[in-house]
């Protein structure tokens, strides 16, 4: 077992400098029970202040160039690194993730700054001529400038690596930024905090804020403030939509709900799917917004892609969370575990078939395989949010795209067939913003677009796409 760090600093970051709270957001410790840390609370004021004070570093912020922008990114991926021990261990224990996968976290994180410095270097702006009749002398010259103050909303699930993909793009691009982490893992982004203010002593005084605290104490004080220009959030789509309520007129660029479907064919390769979508299910406890929540198996393979996946889930068990060797943790919450059982047992009611699993152990929930799953499950058309592999059978293609295309939710998909027509046939037809051939959604680093349709978000992450999201573009024309 790792020694337990040493305690992170227990205070906000506004104006450019610390600042204690009369209140603290306590945070369990999912690998060892009890409490992990306790994080200041911030209050209406304390988000105020923050607006405020980032409302007034904009302007300092627009004399920054590009290199010292891109010096400040390099800079803080280099102080994650040097802390990647505790920021992993950090991670395993309010997220409650295998300390592999928290490890590959820190790692993506530090990337993702270091992109974000290559994508500013690279930003152009445009030169046009005039092409209209009585225009043809004119010139016009685009530029891209900072939207102003950018509220970042992150989630639990992904507390550090979600994080840097927001704030290192808008404060690339020359943004202030007002850092508000999720409730059930506030300590990475208090850590990150400290790593930025440590690794930019010259960063603009109020240009980047770190307010935790209670959605329902700071979140629409936030979001409903005229002097944010705009908001990066990752969550569900109910929150999401809350906040798009109260936000008004800002840019919003939201990556919200999913619940994916693989869609498997005859002609796949069924050792190919199973390993696929197990993993694609159970990674992270199946709490991730890419993670296959549905198999939609052709009614002549459906047995076949059972019987390989719970050979597959046999590799898959709960375990020690610092051992290297483990791959499968708790969920966040036993009400997230209620959930999930809910959903499972709304299955087995309507007729599905209880493979392996089912069963659960106050955050665990055992990995499990449902069959034979009706189309009017659920679990068919929610997102789950848990380590659960739901098998549901389809006649052809037309039955299988209006299955996959049924609910509001259109994040991610994937296909497997060794058809090239078919695959690209079937990618068309499914309404979602990514679809993945012949593996489990997966977007790398942010070098590919990242976001849904419908009630799984507005706009696409990625560090380039996420830069441009974050600038205006302003034409001055001679």
């Amino acid at each position: 077992m790792a020694a337990h760090p040493a305690p992170t600093r227990d205070e906000l970051h506004i104006a450019g400098a610390w600042r204690s709270a009369e209140d603290h957001i306590a945070v369990t410790d999912l690998a060892e029970g009890g409490t992990f840390a306790e994080v200041a609370a911030a209050t209406p004021a304390d988000a105020d202040d923050a607006l405020a004070a980032a409302e007034r570093a904009q302007s300092e912020l627009r004399e920054t160039t590009v290199v010292e922008r891109a010096n400040w990114m390099t800079a803080i991926a280099g102080g994650l690194e040097a802390r990647e021990e505790g920021l992993a261990e950090t991670i395993v224990r309010e997220a409650g993730k295998p300390i592999g996968s928290a490890r590959g976290e820190v790692a993506a994180a530090a990337e993702r700054f270091r992109r974000a410095a290559e994508e500013i270097r690279s930003m152009r702006g445009d030169f046009l001529e005039g092409t209209t009749a009585g225009h043809e002398g004119w010139r016009a010259m685009v530029s891209k400038e900072p939207v102003g103050t950018v509220l970042c909303i992150t989630p639990y699930n992904y507390p550090l690596s979600t994080t840097a993909l927001q704030v290192a793009p808008a404060l690339a691009a020359g943004n202030a930024v007002i850092l508000k982490p999720a409730t059930k893992t506030p300590v990475s982004g208090a850590l990150l905090a400290e790593v930025i203010v440590d690794a930019v002593p010259d960063l603009p005084t109020g240009a980047f804020g770190f307010v935790p605290g209670r959605a329902s104490e700071i979140g629409d004080v936030l979001a409903s403030d005229e002097r944010v220009n705009a908001i990066a959030m990752t969550g569900s789509s109910a929150a999401g939509k809350h906040v798009a309520e109260v936000s008004g007129m800002v840019e919003l660029h939201m990556e919200l709900g999913g619940n994916a479907p693989a869609l498997v064919f005859p002609d796949a390769d069924l050792d190919e799917v199973s390993g696929a979508v197990t993993a694609g299910s159970l990674k992270y406890a199946g709490q991730r917004c890419s993670a296959v929540s549905r198999v939609l198996a052709h009614e002549a393979v459906h047995d076949a892609v059972v019987a390989h996946v719970a050979d597959e889930m046999d590799d898959w068990a709960a375990g020690d969370l610092f051992d290297d060797d483990t791959v499968l943790g708790p969920l966040i919450s036993e009400s997230q575990a209620d959930w999930v059982m809910e959903l499972v047992e709304d299955a087995v009611e309507r007729g599905a078939t209880l493979v392996r699993g089912g069963e659960r152990d106050g955050r665990y929930v055992a990995p499990t395989l449902l069959a034979d799953v009706p189309h009017d499950a659920r679990i068919v058309h929610e997102e789950q949010f848990g380590p659960v592999v739901a098998v549901t059978s389809v006649a052809d293609e037309a039955e299988a795209l209006s299955v996959a295309n049924g609910g509001d939710l259109g994040l991610d998909a994937a296909v497997f067939t060794s058809d090239y027509d078919r695959a690209l046939r079937v990618a068309d037809g499914l309404r979602a913003g990514g679809v993945r051939i012949n593996g489990a959604p997966s977007h790398g680093l942010g070098d590919i677009p990242f976001g849904g349709v419908g009630d799984s978000g507005i706009g696409r992450e990625g560090i380039g796409y996420t830069i441009d999201a974050f600038v205006e573009q302003k034409s001055i024309v001679l």
